[in-house]
């Protein structure tokens, strides 16, 4: 049975507590749905970027969300031999991420070994043969450093892999409540990564799953920014972090996972608070509040990708000036920019 050693430091609980403050103003904060969905989508961009460069991916942010832009959601219409590898990671990743996020919505998803083996055959579909995508691994693995490419660690055998993986399930399941959810999702997180159950894609499913924990737990406002963001920024750190040295079998029962909730809850802390400043005007207010007439344009902008003040005159009835305060409004809430000059003037929404 899986048991994880960890102490309850200053730090730990400290944060924990700053978290569960940030989280909740989030939470207090009342935004228009246009607002949400666009935070959604960013966040989605901003994760898929992060957790595939930590991978390896060579493809900058900028890339990422022109791929996402301009690829349908179902990517499964596209002949993955047209694509290359490092975009169809983007694509993948982005929809799997699309698919947890609208269940999380609808409840209808919750932690399983299923739910794993799904999420690590989305993100590596058309990336490895078939009876390796969705499947824990049948063969031995090894574990490089990221800088020197020399074996650092030895993951556990094959045959032991399934019984890990349901021993960790059966531990999140059984203390639920009786430990902290943050640190539930902090064990579950490095343990995945120390079984290392597939051939290839460990480090993007447990990232998922982790999110879908978080959700799943309570902490519904994760769906608006990315961790995977703070691994990104040092990667190396990450990975000295998240991982061991070693043959499993010989520093298993040495494994502590003090240090690693410490960062990991560090990380999520560093990523509210880039979220929090994002849109510090937006929340309703007597000066900041939305009316029709500015989500009428934020929604036309969303569909159409830009929007021009004859655009406009056709959307809403409100005269010329009065339409040019509407849009000063929005570009100084940070929700649109200004283009071009003159009669040429568009406004699109702002890159977050």
């Amino acid at each position: 049975m899986f048991q994880a050693k960890y102490a309850i430091t200053n730090q730990l609980l400290s944060n924990i507590k700053r978290i569960n403050t940030l989280v909740n103003e989030l939470n207090n904060r009342r935004f228009p749905h246009v607002v949400l969905v666009e935070l959604e989508r960013t966040a989605r961009a901003v994760s898929t970027y992060a957790s595939t460069s930590i991978e390896g991916n060579p493809l900058p942010l900028t890339e990422v969300k022109k791929i996402l832009k301009s690829k349908p959601a179902h990517i499964n219409k596209f002949d993955t031999g047209v694509l290359r590898d490092s975009e169809k990671e983007v694509l993948n990743y982005n929809q799997a991420l699309q698919n947890l996020n609208e269940n999380l919505e609808k409840a209808q998803i919750r932690l399983s070994l299923n739910l794993i083996l799904k999420i690590q055959k989305q993100i590596t579909e058309g990336l490895l043969p078939k009876f390796e995508s969705g499947k824990l691994r049948e063969k031995p693995v090894v574990v490089n450093d990221p800088r020197t490419r020399k074996v650092i660690y030895l993951p556990p055998e094959a045959r032991d892999v399934k019984i890990l993986i349901e021993n960790l399930i059966e531990f999140i399941n059984g203390n639920r409540n009786a430990i902290d959810p943050l640190i539930l999702a902090g064990i579950f997180h490095k343990q995945l990564v120390i079984i290392h159950p597939f051939m290839d894609g460990n480090g993007r499913t447990t990232r998922l799953a982790t999110k879908v924990l978080l959700a799943e737990m309570g902490l519904n406002t994760f769906n608006l920014f990315s961790f995977e963001n703070y691994y990104n920024q040092n990667v190396t750190k990450y990975f000295q972090t998240v991982g061991e040295h070693g043959n499993y079998y010989e520093v298993v029962d040495k494994i502590n996972f003090t240090n690693w909730l410490e960062y990991f809850t560090e990380g999520i802390i560093d990523e509210l608070l880039r979220v929090q400043k994002l849109l510090p005007e937006i929340g309703i207010s007597p000066q900041s509040q939305l009316k029709p007439y500015h989500l009428k344009i934020l929604e036309f902008i969303k569909e159409k990708g830009f929007i021009a003040d004859r655009d406009c005159a056709k959307l809403v009835t409100r005269a010329k000036a009065t339409r040019a305060l509407d849009f000063k409004k929005l570009i100084e809430l940070g929700l649109i920019s200004r283009k071009a000059k003159g009669k040429a003037t568009y406004y699109i929404l702002k890159e977050k």
